[in-house]
């Protein structure tokens, strides 16, 4: 083998998989890889039962599809009794090298917790923001589907919600999965309020019930209704409609089997 070969070889190797964000279908893919990458870097904060990504998980996930942030301009906006900073950020897509997003944001001195915070940390943060802003424009259905709030933490941060508020409680009763054979119940709201100590799914169960909805038997309106309820998901939930997904594709695939 000569060497031009093993040059070409060696880059084809080297060469990380990107996706395509005008294609759902291959995005979806993504959201298996970015629930394992915000999990085990720990890119993510409980609050009020729900896990939110910091702004670090919303980068990656914008760094995967070939989108970068750049920052347009931080403006200073503070007065004699407060320190205030503005910040708008644009998404550069590396592909066309069109900007396919923006954000803004603003960081005061004057909220809670960042009384004591310097000049320059608060333009910081407002920068941030405005990234995490900029992602959420455009990127928000694959941190759900990642199985994530979509909703960056530094935003959550800004609306003043702390981990110890009552949680919201979902007013989406249940969403459902039909076949011709079978049912699937994704989710089923009890009447009463939830209490602060309910055990949501795990981000390992949100990571198999998306692995098992890009299986090609479940169909495009299947996945979207299981998605927009699975951060609603408590533990016993997630565990009956993973056994219930798993039961869907055997007997869908088993179908097609008898078909062919």
């Amino acid at each position: 083998m000569d060497q031009s070969n093993k040059e070409v070889k060696v880059q084809k190797k080297a060469k990380i998989e990107s996706y395509d964000i005008a294609k759902s279908d291959e995005t979806l893919h993504l959201a298996v890889d970015l629930a394992k990458f915000i999990k085990e870097n720990r890119l993510y904060q409980n609050i009020q039962g729900k896990e939110y990504v910091n702004v670090e998980g919303w980068q990656y996930a914008g760094s995967r599809l070939g989108i970068l942030p750049v920052v347009e301009h931080v403006v200073n906006i503070s007065t004699d009794e407060e320190i205030k900073y503005q910040a708008k950020v644009n998404l550069l897509d590396l592909r066309s090298q069109q900007v396919v997003g923006a954000g803004f944001a603003i960081c005061s001195n004057r909220e809670q917790g960042k009384k004591y915070y310097q000049e320059f940390a608060i333009a910081s943060m407002a920068q941030t923001r405005a990234i995490g802003k900029a992602y959420r424009n455009i990127l928000a259905w694959i941190i759900r589907a990642a199985g994530y709030e979509p909703t960056p933490v530094e935003e959550m941060d800004y609306s003043g919600n702390e981990p110890t508020a009552k949680p919201a409680v979902p007013t989406e009763k249940k969403a459902t999965m039909k076949s011709s054979s079978n049912t699937v119940e994704a989710t089923k709201e009890p009447e009463e309020d939830k209490s602060a100590s309910v055990r949501y799914a795990s981000a390992k169960q949100k990571e198999e019930i998306i692995r098992l909805l890009n299986n090609p038997t479940i169909t495009r309106q299947e996945k979207t209704k299981m998605l927009l309820n699975i951060n609603r998901f408590d533990e016993e939930r997630a565990a009956q409609a993973i056994e219930k997904l798993k039961k869907v594709i055997e007997d869908r695939e088993d179908g097609q089997s008898a078909a062919a």
